[in-house]
């Protein structure tokens, strides 16, 4: 009897031991190994992406885009706080008033004709407000950082020897 209930004990021990490695082998318990074909608990079914990374990015505002490029405007052309004011005021109302013609969508030739109009009213401020030096020295800035951003680089011929 003592050896029944022992060889019984052990049996039921290496049972329980194997049964865990026999349902990994099927995935997870499953007889036709089915959840394991989508890999190590993943599902067949598509999860959505975090929330947080679904966030509506909200685009910056004239204030914003312009304290990003007053400090090398300050910089380049030397103002003092007064025509530092001069400047970042003149260029938020320029940005804002570009800003809602892009909200409104107008036709491209409306559209041209405001922008020039913003950009006429805005020189006529600065030149008011900055001294003639200070003026030509934005105004070259300005036509500069312009022809940066179109200049291609040419390629070099090679020379047949």
């Amino acid at each position: 009897m003592k050896s029944t209930q022992t060889l019984f004990y052990i049996t039921l021990l290496i049972g329980v031991l194997a049964f865990n490695d026999l349902s990994a082998q099927y995935g997870y318990g499953s007889p036709y190994g089915r959840r394991s074909m989508y890999g190590r608990g993943r599902s067949a079914i598509p999860q959505a992406g975090p929330v947080e990374t679904q966030k509506d990015e909200t685009p910056p505002t004239a204030e914003e885009l312009v304290d990003g490029q007053m400090p090398s405007i300050t910089e380049a052309l030397g103002l003092d706080p007064f025509e530092e004011a001069i400047v970042r005021t003149t260029l938020v109302q320029s940005v804002q008033q570009r800003i809602e013609l892009q909200i409104l969508e107008l036709e491209p030739l409306k559209m041209k004709e405001e922008v020039e109009k913003i950009k006429r009213r805005q020189d006529a401020e600065l030149k008011a407000g900055l001294p003639e030096d200070k003026y030509e020295a934005f105004m070259e800035l300005q036509e500069n950082r312009f022809k940066a951003k179109k200049k291609k680089k040419k390629k070099k011929k090679k020379s047949r020897d």
